[in-house]
C-alpha cells in the first residue's frame, strides 16, 4: 500500500453532475485500499494518534471520527449522498424514520414551543406528538393539509415548526410547499416536510422553500424491505443540533443499514420511475372497476390536486388508496382474497403490499381522529411494487370478486 496515496486521485470529480450520477457516487471517499465499492466500517470506536489528538477530536476542534454513535464513515457516506440528492447543506442519519422526526423536535423545540402538524400524517407520527411531545410541554395543533388559510390562521407567536407529509399517507393529499414555506417564514417558523413517499427522485422540498426534510429510509430509499433507518436533511445550523441529539440520546443508524441504503440509492431513480408507471396503470384500472367507490392517487385527473402534483413533483408516487363497497367487512374480504400481493403495512418495497389503514397504520387513532384524517373503514392502501402490472390486476380482481 502506497504511503503517497492521493485521495483526490481515487475519488470521483462530481462538480456539476446530474442526479443519477450523484445517486451512484456522492459521499464515497475511498480509502488507501482503492476499493471501488462502498466499504462497511464495523467499529464502535476509533484509535487516536495521541492523547492530544483524542482530546481535540472529542472537543470538536479537529475533524475526525470519535465514536460510532454519531460518527461512522459508512453512515457519513449515506448522509452525504442524501444531502447531495436533496440539495441540503448536511444530512444526519437515524435508526428509523420515527427517530428522525423525534430528533427534529427534540433538537429544535423546547417546552412552551408550538408545533402545527397536518391532520394527514402517519398514525405513529400523531402518536409521537400526542403521547410524548405534549407530555414535555410542546403545544401541538392539527391543520387540514391543503388549506393554506387554515395554516396561516393557526400560527401563533410561539409556533416553531410546521410539519407536513406531502404526499400524505395514505390518501396522497398534497400541500403547495412553496406557498406554505412562505407562510411559515413570514411568521418566523420553520417548515418540515416528510418526503418519504416521493423521495428526492420525485420531489426536493428544500428547493421549494422548506427548511428541513425527513425520510423513513426504510421505505423507497432501501427499496427492498430489508432494514430500517431514517434521515434528516437541511441547513448545517439545524443539523448541528440534530447531531448533538444523536451524540447524547443515541438513536443511531448502523453502518450495515447505511451500506444497504447506499446500494438502494444507486437504483432510486430507476425504481421510482417504474413504481410510478405501475401505480398509474393500476389506479386508472381501479377507477373503472365495479365495487370501487373512490380511488386516491394524484396521477388521476379526478384527484383534486392533480395539477399541483404535476407542478411540484416529477412523478405521482407508488401509493394508491381506494375505497370499496361494504365498509370494513368488504375491505377485509377484498384483502383476504388476494393471493400474490403481500398483506403488510410496510411500503416502498419491490414487492406490492396491501393493508387496511384504519386497523393497522392508523389503528391507534381514535375514531374521530381517523374520520378527521379521512381514514374510513372502507379504505384500502396498496404500495405498488415492481411486478408485472397484469399480474397485479389479476390479483386485485380476486379482491373485487369477493365484494
Amino acid at each position: 500500500m502506497s504511503q503517497e496515496w492521493d485521495a483526490g486521485r481515487l475519488d470521483s470529480d462530481l462538480e456539476g453532475v446530474a442526479f443519477d450520477t450523484l445517486a451512484v457516487r456522492a459521499g464515497q471517499h475511498r480509502t488507501p485500499e482503492g476499493e471501488h465499492g462502498d466499504p462497511m466500517f464495523f467499529t464502535s470506536s476509533y484509535v487516536f494518534r495521541t492523547a492530544a489528538d483524542a482530546a481535540a477530536r472529542f472537543a470538536g476542534e479537529v475533524p475526525g471520527n470519535v465514536y460510532s454513535r454519531y460518527t461512522n464513515p459508512t453512515v457519513r457516506a449515506f448522509e452525504e449522498r442524501i444531502a447531495a440528492l436533496e440539495g441540503a447543506e448536511q444530512a444526519v442519519a437515524t435508526a428509523t424514520g420515527m427517530a428522525a422526526i423525534m430528533a427534529v423536535v427534540m433538537s429544535l423545540c423546547s417546552a412552551g414551543d408550538h408545533v402545527l402538524v397536518s391532520r394527514s400524517v402517519f398514525g405513529s407520527t400523531i402518536s409521537l406528538f400526542e403521547k410524548y411531545f405534549k407530555r414535555f410541554g410542546v403545544e401541538v395543533d392539527y391543520v387540514p393539509l391543503a388549506d393554506l388559510s387554515a395554516w396561516d390562521a393557526a400560527i401563533k407567536p410561539n409556533t416553531k415548526l410546521l410539519f407536513v407529509e406531502s404526499p400524505s399517507n395514505p390518501l396522497a393529499e398534497l400541500v403547495d410547499i412553496t406557498a406554505l414555506a412562505e407562510i411559515a417564514h413570514a411568521k418566523g417558523a420553520m417548515l418540515v416536510v416528510d418526503n418519504c413517499f416521493c423521495t428526492p427522485a420525485l420531489q426536493q422540498p428544500l428547493k421549494m422553500g422548506a427548511d428541513i426534510v425527513v425520510h423513513s429510509a426504510t421505505k423507497f430509499i432501501d427499496g427492498q424491505g430489508r432494514c430500517m433507518g431514517g434521515v434528516v436533511a437541511g441547513r448545517s445550523e439545524q443539523m448541528k443540533e440534530i447531531v448533538g441529539f444523536l451524540r447524547t440520546a443515541g438513536p443511531t443508524l448502523s453502518p450495515f443499514n447505511a451500506w444497504i441504503f447506499l446500494k438502494g440509492l444507486e437504483t432510486l431513480n430507476l425504481r421510482m420511475k417504474a413504481h410510478c408507471a405501475n401505480a398509474q396503470e393500476l389506479a386508472e384500472w381501479l377507477e373503472q372497476q365495479d365495487g370501487i367507490e373512490k380511488v386516491h392517487y394524484a396521477g388521476l385527473k379526478s384527484h383534486p390536486q392533480h395539477e399541483l402534483a404535476q407542478r411540484q413533483q416529477k412523478g405521482f408516487g407508488a401509493v394508491v388508496s381506494f375505497e370499496v363497497k361494504g365498509g370494513k367487512e368488504g375491505a377485509w374480504r377484498f384483502i383476504d382474497a388476494t393471493r400474490l400481493i403481500s398483506i403488510t403495512a410496510n411500503l416502498g418495497d419491490s414487492k406490492t403490499t396491501i393493508t387496511h389503514p384504519s386497523t393497522t397504520s392508523h389503528g391507534r387513532l381514535a375514531p374521530q381522529e381517523r374520520e378527521a384524517a379521512g381514514i374510513r373503514d372502507s379504505l384500502i392502501r396498496i404500495a405498488v411494487g415492481l411486478e408485472d402490472v397484469a399480474d397485479l390486476q389479476a390479483d386485485l380482481a380476486r379482491g373485487l370478486a369477493a365484494l
